[in-house]
C-alpha cells in the first residue's frame, strides 16, 4: 500500500500542483473568452436588459465594411511601429550600458523602472500638457529653435507621434530590465574568446549579445505587439475627454477605443464582441509571423 501511495504521489502530485491555475484561467479566462463569442454572433442590447437576437456572422459582415473600423485598426498599427520599434532598440542600448560597471549601479536601474509604476493616468496627463498647442513645453523647446507649433491632437502623424511617445516612455525600462537580465546570463567565456581574437565592444556586441539575446527580443516583441494592438488608456486620456472618438476626426481611436466605443456608448455589446475577436485574431496573427520569422532567421544562422 506504502508503494501504490508512493507512485501515485509521484505521478499525480504535479497535476494537483498546476489544476489552481487551470482553474483560474477558466473561470477568468477561457470562460469569458467563450462567452464574448457567443455575444458576438447576437444583437446584443445592454440598455434594453441584455435582449439579444441570434444573427449569426452578420456583426462580422458588418465590421469588415465599416469604416471606422479600418480607421482604428490603421491608426492601432502606425501607433505600435511608432512605439514598439524605438522602445525596443532603446531598451537593448539602455541594458547594454547597464551591463558595464557604472557608479550607482543599483540605483541607475531602479531607475529605469520608475516610469512603468507610475500611473499611467498622471502620465499620460502630464504628456498632454506637455504636447499642449498653446501653453506646452514641447512647442515652446521647438520654437526656441525657429519651428512654428504644432497643433499635435488635431493631425494624424503628430497625435500618433505624440502618443507613442508616451507609450515607449512607459515601457523602455521594464524591457531594458528584460534585456539585462538576460545579459548577464550569457557565459563571460563567450567575450573573452572574443578579447583574444581582438574583436571591438560594437563587434561583440552585434556578434555576441545580440544573437544570445534572440529568445528574449522574440520575446518581448510579441509582448510589445500584444500591448501595443491593445493600446486604450493613452490615446483616451490624450484627447483630454472621456469620449473614445479618438479626435474630433477620429485620427488617433484604436480598435480598443472604437470596441468601447461601440460597447458602452452605442451599447452595441454583439458588435462589441465582434470587434473584440477580430482584434484577438489580428494580434494572434502578428504574434505567429513574428515567431515564423525568428524561427526563421535564427534556422538560416
Amino acid at each position: 500500500m506504502r508503494a501504490a501511495l508512493s507512485r501515485l504521489d509521484t505521478k499525480g502530485s504535479p497535476y494537483l500542483y498546476i489544476v489552481p491555475f487551470f482553474l483560474l484561467f477558466g473561470v477568468f479566462g477561457l470562460w469569458p473568452l467563450l462567452y464574448t463569442g457567443y455575444v458576438s454572433l447576437n444583437d446584443w442590447d445592454l440598455v434594453d436588459a441584455g435582449a439579444h437576437t441570434w444573427v449569426g456572422l452578420a456583426n462580422y459582415s458588418e465590421l469588415l465594411h465599416d469604416s471606422y473600423f479600418w480607421n482604428a485598426l490603421g491608426n492601432t498599427l502606425s501607433i505600435w511601429v511608432l512605439s514598439t520599434v524605438p522602445q525596443l532598440l532603446a531598451a537593448l542600448w539602455i541594458a547594454h550600458l547597464l551591463n558595464h560597471r557604472l557608479r550607482a549601479r543599483t540605483s541607475l536601474r531602479m531607475g529605469v523602472l520608475l516610469p512603468n509604476i507610475t500611473s499611467i493616468v498622471a502620465v499620460t496627463i502630464v504628456f498632454t500638457q506637455m504636447f499642449g498647442r498653446d501653453f506646452g513645453m514641447i512647442n515652446w523647446l521647438l520654437g526656441v529653435v525657429g519651428v512654428g507649433p504644432v497643433d499635435w491632437q488635431a493631425n494624424t502623424w503628430s497625435s500618433h507621434l505624440a502618443i507613442s511617445l508616451i507609450v515607449a516612455w512607459r515601457w523602455t525600462g521594464y524591457n531594458a530590465l528584460i534585456y539585462l537580465a538576460s545579459m548577464q546570463a550569457i557565459p563571460h567565456d563567450l567575450y573573452e574568446a572574443a578579447d583574444l581574437d581582438g574583436a571591438n565592444q560594437r563587434q561583440q556586441f552585434w556578434r555576441i549579445t545580440v544573437p544570445q539575446l534572440r529568445p528574449t527580443i522574440m520575446f518581448t516583441a510579441v509582448i510589445s505587439t500584444i500591448g501595443g494592438l491593445q493600446i486604450m488608456a493613452e490615446p483616451l486620456l490624450f484627447a483630454g475627454t472621456s469620449t473614445p472618438t479618438g479626435g474630433s476626426d477620429r485620427q488617433f481611436q484604436t480598435a480598443a477605443l472604437f470596441m468601447y466605443e461601440q460597447g458602452f456608448r452605442e451599447f452595441r455589446f454583439g458588435y462589441a464582441s465582434a470587434i473584440a475577436w477580430t482584434l484577438c485574431l489580428v494580434i494572434a496573427i502578428f504574434a505567429i509571423a513574428n515567431f515564423l520569422l525568428t524561427r526563421r532567421i535564427a534556422n538560416e544562422e
